[in-house]
């Protein structure tokens, strides 16, 4: 009869040890796993940086698209092209005086 219950109390013993690794396991995968808590941080650390990079972004497409219309053959901007005239070729009014 003792050699019965021996063998339950192991038996016991082993249960309860893989229970307690069945949760270790199974919290370690939900913390740090590949779909854990710790990634899904990361993700959303991840996605603000990228949605901050495309607002940045979108506002430079914008004013790069509003310039380009503006130089455009529909619709032309004097100040502007007088600008870039100055800039890229170096040009001058015949009463200005050009220092470098």
């Amino acid at each position: 009869m003792e050699q019965v219950s021996i063998k339950n109390g192991f038996t016991g013993i082993l249960a309860s040890l893989g229970i307690i690794a069945g949760a270790a396991f199974f919290t370690y995968a939900a913390l740090q796993g590949e779909y854990g808590m710790f990634r899904l941080f990361q993700i959303q650390a991840q996605e603000s940086r990228l949605l901050a990079e495309l607002e940045v972004l979108a506002d430079n497409h914008n004013r790069l698209q509003n310039r380009t219309h503006r130089l455009s053959n529909e619709y032309l901007d004097l100040d502007l092209l007088d600008e870039q005239a100055r800039k890229v070729l170096g040009l001058a009014r015949g009463d200005e005086i050009v220092i470098r």
